[in-house]
């Protein structure tokens, strides 16, 4: 119960929220395990997964609780996985992805189960790293704003350093909420060596600026101001985690980079 509970509180709680750490480990930092260090290939695993993929396939989803459970308890165990259990959980949990769930017109979509998914895989890096990004636009999930969301949410508490490239080339997607969501994710990267952080910084920057500069020089595109005001605070919060220095506006965080942007911003002041 303690664990099902877990995962549901997860999956309702805002973004923001899943920054803390689980009970049994921390999102990020994604570690390759030693090969020795843990027993692979172990039954229990094999089995989880075996009763994961029967729950799965119901078009209906009416097994879907108990595979968000079953998730749950899964996601726990991780940590104690060898390098093979790893890979075959993360494939595994990559499957929920495949199905498909009968939905009335009208009705919203019935996307728990993926959601439980996208919020394990944050926790299984760095093997989850590219079973997130294929299905990050999938032509048959790209629509679904509330997973898309928590999918890119989830790609950045991996940490991964091959996560950075495909972020930083979602914060010039034409939806407004994708940016942000990338944005957000990119913040997670506080702690990327100095020189890779300062290259995610200016590319964060350069967009706000030019964002920016386009609300100040058209004020009466109502478009350009509703992108600008869904993007702003996400990577003003970005560029806060990265430089571990605080600003607000805009042109005022210019003026930072042009005078720091040389400096070692992890020196104590």
């Amino acid at each position: 119960m303690r664990q099902k509970l877990l995962l549901c509180v997860l999956l309702l709680a805002p973004s923001s929220a899943l920054a803390l750490p689980l009970p049994a480990f921390q999102a990020g930092k994604p570690e390759t395990p030693a090969k020795s260090d843990k027993p692979d290939k172990r039954p229990e695993v094999a089995d989880r997964m075996t009763k994961l993929q029967a729950l799965i396939d119901d078009r209906k989803g009416e097994k879907d609780t108990d595979a968000i459970g079953l998730i749950d308890t899964i996601m726990q165990d991780f940590p104690n996985c060898g390098p093979k259990d790893r890979q075959a959980v993360v494939s595994g949990l990559s499957k929920c992805f495949e199905v498909r769930r009968l939905v009335k017109e009208g009705d919203p979509p019935n996307n728990k189960l993926y959601m439980a998914s996208a919020v394990a895989l944050a926790y299984m890096a760095p093997e989850s790293t590219k079973e997130l990004l294929k299905w990050i636009g999938q032509k048959d999930l790209k629509k679904d704003q509330q997973l898309q969301t928590r999918l890119v949410d989830s790609l950045g508490k991996t940490k991964d350093k091959e996560a950075l490239k495909p972020l930083q080339m979602l914060l010039n997607s034409k939806d407004d909420w994708m940016v942000g969501a990338a944005a957000s994710a990119l913040s997670n990267y506080g702690e990327l060596e100095l020189t890779e952080r300062k290259t995610v910084f200016e590319t964060i920057l350069k967009n706000l600026t030019s964002a920016k500069n386009t609300t100040d020089t058209t004020p009466t595109d109502t478009i350009a101001r509703q992108r600008y005001d869904v993007i702003a605070a996400p990577m003003i919060t970005a560029l806060q985690k990265l430089s571990k220095h605080d600003e607000r506006d805009p042109s005022e965080w210019q003026h930072w980079w042009n005078k720091n942007k040389r400096d070692n911003w992890d020196a104590e002041k």
